[in-house]
């Protein structure tokens, strides 16, 4: 009879030493699933407050241009630039702290030639041209300025015009049923329809 040359302490030994590198191993993987959790959301997060801002910033330039635009239209003088600056500003304060260069850049552009609509119309130093002309030429350049912004917030954000195409893995019975209740067929008449 053969006696094992193992001593009576390396059985619990072993044991324990696999139970602390298993522990390790979880908490490490933890750690890498927290971290990348964590990455996720505060992507998440950056791209929402982005979004929320150039939307914002946009409405507000929107509205600032209809309103000039009308008035205009009407014959009566623009509003006041104080006013333009208390309408836009909480909205483009926002954009000038978390955009990127080339979307703050455009936005200022859009701002700036708002505003210049907003002050007083007197084209000095060009013989000839009317300040209604003047005007009009002014306000149909926010609309080409406006949409270099809107390209450069498009890119910024990563946002394409055609939407994502669908997974091509999915079976035809999946696809169907799919198909069904987005048409707003409840699931017992899909299930029904494919038997």
């Amino acid at each position: 009879m053969r006696v094992s040359q193992i001593p009576w302490w390396g059985l619990p030994l072993v044991a324990v030493v696999f139970a602390l590198a298993g522990a390790v191993a979880a908490q490490l993987v933890l750690a890498r699933n927290n971290h990348l959790l964590d990455r996720a959301r505060r992507d998440r997060q950056w791209y929402e407050e982005r979004k929320e801002a150039y939307c914002r910033l946009l409405a507000a330039f929107e509205h600032a241009t209809h309103r000039l635009r009308t008035s205009f239209d009407a014959g009566e003088k623009p509003p006041a630039p104080i006013v333009y600056v208390d309408q836009v500003g909480p909205a483009l304060m926002p954009v000038r702290l978390l955009a990127s260069g080339p979307v703050r850049s455009a936005a200022l552009a859009v701002h700036l030639q708002l505003e210049r609509l907003h002050g007083e119309m007197n084209p000095a130093g060009v013989v000839g041209v009317q300040p209604q002309t003047h005007f009009r030429e002014l306000l149909a350049q926010v609309p080409l300025v406006m949409q270099q912004l809107e390209v450069a917030i498009r890119d910024e954000l990563g946002i394409v015009e055609t939407p994502p195409k669908p997974p091509a893995s999915l079976n035809g019975r999946v696809r169907l049923r799919r198909a069904q209740l987005s048409a707003g067929q409840p699931e017992h008449h899909a299930e029904q329809n494919q038997n």
